[in-house]
């Protein structure tokens, strides 16, 4: 029986998969094939090797070429998957003019995704970028930003969620003025609501300048580079020009799921690859893991698209050990816990969007210390419970310490924690540190006051 290991990229996902497959079996082959020419490296840290807080774009490499050459898995970087042939079970692949033939037992699709550009007229020229419109999603991208950056000059970014906000800190950093355009009527719509992301829209104005509710409708060149990027109000239709000398499509991606359609993987409502909480796919022997995937929300169990790098290396790990031959499941459901800092405010959330659900929710502003103690900082916090259960399904932070306050309520979605019981946690309290009641246990008082009364 063949029990060689293929993976397919080598990102997050990708490389974790072939570690964990190396530590659950010591013998078989494992070969990754990588289209890009670096070896596992942190995507999520590309914004700041731009602003120049990671020293160098080589530092965001974790695992290099000769640390996969030691484990004795065999990494071909430039390399590009054309076929697979999945009744031989053979994936046919090209390094410059090689073409490379390999068999597998198992096979692992970490394919990524590409970003998703949005209809701009004059965005490009020959179906390539103009010159100073630039995307991010590797170091080759973050580099030319980078190469691109002139003191006192003008960078404009499309898209305010996490990755456009932290591309505008980057750029700020490094001297530019910035303006960010964003379509929707809140920045971190897929984040935060409205009322926590107006804590951090006001604060972000203080240093940049966002248009809410507005698309970026056409950009203007001179001596074939960016000039201007016109935008325009959703609500009333009128139109602006803002001069500019880089721009940054920072609106998304899209899944690469071509190689996974052409043998007939399970493509699921959100154009993902349907993966089970072992990672396999419909098809036999293949699993998919990261950007490239869907699995289910664990509080509403709708699908919905990994693009969070936790939850890819957590992937990593069940496909890498399955794939080996061992038995790993995946939680039922992500939790989608995610967070950021720009600006010095720190976001976390937790949880699916409550849009459709039946919720109460309470929403608590305080300080971080007691009030009598100097140095404390503003935080805030709103929690989501199921209307019946009294079940905490979704939280939001912004301020101080806002991640590990997130964690806390991960916790307490992933026990099936009802409000009740959260509201009589016993938090650490000392004054320099923390309040005898934090920040998460006033905000759950809101939840069951609000809870009782409706009952």
């Amino acid at each position: 029986m063949n029990k060689d290991i293929i993976i397919i990229g080598c990102g997050a996902s990708g490389g974790t998969a072939a570690q964990f497959a190396r530590k659950t079996d010591r013998k078989s082959s494992i070969t990754i094939f990588e289209k890009g020419k670096y070896p596992q490296y942190s995507k999520c840290g590309l914004p700041y090797a731009i602003s120049g807080i990671i020293t160098s774009f080589e530092n965001l490499i974790e695992f290099s070429a000769e640390w996969f050459k030691n484990a004795k898995i065999d990494l071909l970087l430039d390399t590009t998957v054309e076929k697979i042939d999945k009744d031989n079970q053979i994936v046919i692949a090209k390094k410059s003019n090689e073409i490379i033939e390999k068999t597998y037992g198992s096979l692992i699709l970490a394919t990524g995704a590409m970003p998703l550009v949005p209809e701009i007229k004059n965005l490009k020229k020959n179906n390539v970028l103009n010159s100073g419109v630039f995307t991010l999603r590797t170091i080759d991208d973050a580099r030319k930003i980078s190469s691109s950056i002139i003191k006192g000059k003008n960078a404009t970014i499309v898209g305010a969620g996490l990755i456009g906000l932290e591309i505008a800190e980057s750029l700020f950093k490094k001297g530019m003025n910035v303006t960010i355009i964003e379509a929707l009527p809140y920045i971190l719509p897929n984040t935060l609501n409205k009322d926590m992301a107006d804590i951090v829209f006001k604060e972000l104005l203080k240093n940049i300048e966002i248009f809410t509710n507005h698309i970026a409708t056409k950009i203007k060149t001179e001596n074939e580079k960016i000039s201007e990027v016109s935008i325009k109000n959703n609500e009333n239709g009128n139109e602006k020009n803002i001069v500019t000398d880089i721009l940054v499509i920072a609106t998304g991606s899209k899944p690469e799921v071509s190689l996974a359609k052409n043998i007939g993987c399970k493509i699921g409502n959100t154009g993902y690859i349907s993966v089970n909480n072992k990672c396999e796919t419909s098809v036999k022997n293949i699993y998919a893991i990261g950007d490239c995937t869907e699995f289910y929300d664990f509080v509403t169990k709708k699908s919905v698209c990994i693009g969070l790098g936790s939850i890819a290396v957590r992937q990593g790990i069940t496909a890498g050990i399955n794939a080996a031959g061992g038995n790993y499941i995946l939680p039922d459901g992500v939790l989608q816990t995610c967070t950021s800092e720009f600006f010095g405010i720190e976001i976390a959330s937790v949880g699916p969007s409550v849009k459709d659900l039946p919720v109460v929710s309470g929403r608590f502003n305080g300080l971080s210390l007691p009030n009598y103690f100097p140095g404390g900082k503003p935080i805030s916090i709103k929690v989501f419970v199921d209307e019946k259960t009294g079940k905490i399904i979704s939280a939001q932070a912004v301020g101080d310490r806002a991640a590990k306050r997130i964690d806390t309520f991960a916790c307490a979605i992933l026990s099936g924690m009802n409000v009740e019981t959260f509201k009589k946690l016993e938090t650490a309290y000392a004054p320099p540190i923390a309040p005898t009641l934090d920040a998460e246990i006033l905000a759950c008082d809101v939840v069951s006051m609000k809870l009782n009364r409706l009952r």
